[in-house]
This record gives C-alpha cells, structure tokens and sequence, in this order.
C-alpha cells in the first residue's frame, strides 16, 4: 500500500510483506528460552508474557537490523510467524499511530487517550538494505497488547518457523561479497493491499 495523502509521499511510507490470499509473515527475535517453547507448541507460551506489548514486523530485513542478524544477545532465535491475512488487517485496521497527528485527533489529549487504550499501535521505520543501511522508504511496526495480543496467539498465528539459520546463511553471503545470492534467499516481500486505516495513513505524515 502507498500512500496518497496530499501531504504524504506515496513511495516512502509503505506497507509491506511477505503474503499470499491467506496468510502474511510477520518477524521477531527472542531468546532461545522464548523461542524454542513457541517452536514446539507452535504457538507463543510461558515464558511470554501476555502482560507486556509485543512488537511485530512484517520485514525480514528491518528484523535483521535490530537482531544484528540474529546474534545480539536475547534476540539470537529469529521467529518467522505466519498469521491469517484477517488478523493482520484487523491489526491495520486497529492501529493508533505512536505520536500526535495534527488532523486525526481533536486534540493531542484526545490522541494520549486513543494510544493508551489502542490495542494496536503503529510506528513507521526506515526500511534497511542488505547492508542493513537505512533506506527512503517506511516500514511498519506493529505493537499489540490486550485483545489484539490475545488473538495474535490464540487465533491468528497459523504456524511458528525459526528462521535463525537463514538469518545467518544471508549474513554470511553478505560478509563475503555474494550480494546476488543473499538477495535471492530474501523474502519475497511486496507493497500489501492494506485495507483503510485513518491511522496507518496519517501516521506518515508525521515523520
């Protein structure tokens, strides 16, 4: 999805991800004492926590960025979680952008209200390459917390598969110069049909 808002670039805030008619990937990075649980139940379980928000991505190489392709500590296991397509618009849809949007709120204590209650917040990144520099196009985070978590574990994942050794694999294809056989290893990640969301389009603005 690009963005058509007059005062928004419609290439630099996009939705993007790995999706077919039903299903879309969405990335996170946990320690192994997280990730293996979630690995074998196929779903998220003790010691997740439910209490906390969980922040999703829908792009490996942003994942990558902040995991240190796998290798930081305590986000050394890179999860690629499948969810229904439903899930992930009624997450789009849901969204609260995490910063004040002049014209999306009467005011901005009218927005602080909206984000503490929001079960989805939305907050846009620079996209990375491969080099995991910074790129002119946004992507999205996705932050869920109360029902939006719930459903996200108990309705919406449809399988947990660890992607660490792909992480690596690329990591290493990269260090060594082989840039055309790491971006074919890449996810086949494409601008989403995002479905209308107030906050998903005027959180651009914003940045």
């Amino acid at each position: 999805m690009a963005f058509t808002a007059a005062a928004a670039d419609p290439v630099k805030y996009q939705v993007r991800a790995d999706f077919t008619a039903t299903e879309v990937a969405l990335w996170q990075a946990y320690a192994p004492a997280i990730a293996e649980p979630a690995l074998s139940a196929q779903r998220f379980v003790p010691p997740f926590r439910r209490t906390r928000m969980t922040w999703v991505k829908p792009s490996f190489l942003w994942m990558m960025y902040r995991s240190g392709w796998a290798t930081k500590p305590q986000q050394d296991r890179v999860l690629r979680i499948v969810v229904s397509r439903a899930g992930f618009d009624w997450m789009l849809e849901q969204a609260v952008p995490t910063r004040h949007v002049d014209g999306m709120y009467a005011s901005a204590e009218a927005w602080r209200m909206a984000s503490r209650s929001a079960p989805v917040l939305v907050q846009w990144d620079p996209e990375r390459d491969l080099g995991l520099r910074p790129s002119v196009i946004r992507t999205i985070q996705l932050g869920l917390r109360g029902v939006a978590l719930d459903r996200y574990v108990d309705e919406w994942t449809l399988r947990i598969e660890d992607a660490t050794p792909l992480a690596h694999r690329i990591a290493a294809l990269v260090a060594r110069g082989d840039t055309e056989a790491a971006q074919a290893l890449l996810p086949r990640e494409a601008p989403y049909p995002a479905p209308p969301s107030p906050g998903l389009e005027l959180s651009g603005i914003a940045l």
